[in-house]
């Protein structure tokens, strides 16, 4: 019953919203249903929703990893309805558009594998890298880790500093394999140690790969393979993305160079963690499986300064 301008201040004025514990037999009548929820809500809600007919959009990780034994072993518990992580599709639109077309359950991306992925998307797709040894050093703001109330995300203990964490293995790395991978067509393989800025949004990934093709022309490539995708900004040679100017959009900006001219190609990506991370890319899916415009609601601008 707490109204949701409680929590969200911005929104008084605007909407007259309270929250209310989920009843399956209402959200059975939707057309479509988003779990913005933690980790093992929707892989015990949505198989009854989904037998109802209606169709769900999963914002948290429940059906991002297709296999089962991975998932457990990733997120510390059995996977509550296993039989349907195989009709799941991931919510990438960029690689996915037709089949969340006519999908029933879309799991929405991770924040840090949205990054990684479209930043590799291009090389992958046309075999230029190798891809057992790629890298991936990303950068996320404090909001990632939700509203939890933890020393680590206290002002005092982030204010004037930049650390690594999960070094040894971050829950996203299975995730982020099996996208480049089913991209690839083969088994990649991803050293990706993710950082914490003293900044509340917006997520920065720096890649690395050796080509396998020296020479392409990498700056026409990514132009030429986004050129049609509304919501993914290839800069200029020379231009480099900054958090600060995808803040409150659903955009990713990439830039691509060779430094030195030598064999290592290096991706630079930034996103809002929230947004293009989270709920606008939910909001994309959402387009795309009613036939919408696939921007509607979405051409919001970065907010900067």
């Amino acid at each position: 019953g707490r109204r949701v301008d409680d929590l969200f201040p911005n929104l008084r004025g605007h909407y007259e919203l309270c929250y209310s514990n989920p009843d399956v037999q209402e959200l059975a009548a939707c057309d479509l249903v988003f779990f913005a929820t933690p980790h093992n809500v929707a892989m015990n809600l949505a198989p009854q929703l989904l037998a109802a007919g209606a169709r769900v959009i999963d914002l948290s990780a429940d059906y991002r990893i297709r296999d089962a034994a991975k998932w457990s072993q990733w997120y510390g518990e059995p996977h509550a309805s296993p039989e349907l992580l195989s009709d799941a599709v991931y919510g990438l639109p960029e690689v996915n558009r037709e089949r969340i077309a006519s999908a029933t359950l879309v799991a929405c991306p991770g924040c840090y594998p949205t990054s990684v992925q479209l930043g590799f998307l291009p090389l992958l797709a046309n075999n230029l890298v190798d891809v057992s040894g790629l890298i991936a050093s990303s950068a996320s703001g404090v909001s990632g880790a939700g509203r939890q109330a933890k020393v680590d995300n206290l002002l005092s203990e982030l204010t004037d500093s930049f650390k690594a964490y999960a070094v040894q293995g971050h829950r996203h790395l299975p995730e982020i394999e099996q996208g480049l991978s089913d991209v690839a067509g083969t088994s990649a393989e991803l050293t990706f140690v993710p950082h914490l800025l003293p900044i509340i949004r917006g997520i920065h990934s720096t890649l690395f790969a050796q080509l396998s093709e020296p020479g392409t022309d990498l700056q026409s490539l990514y132009e030429s393979f986004y050129i049609n995708e509304p919501f993914v900004d290839v800069l200029p040679s020379g231009n480099y993305p900054q958090t600060r100017t995808v803040k409150s959009a659903n955009r990713c900006q990439i830039s691509v160079a060779t430094p030195q001219d030598r064999n290592t190609v290096v991706v630079l990506v930034a996103i809002d963690n929230l947004v293009k991370g989270a709920s606008g890319q939910a909001v994309q899916n959402m387009n795309i499986m009613l036939g919408l415009p696939e921007t509607m609601g979405l051409n919001g601008i970065g907010l900067l300064p």
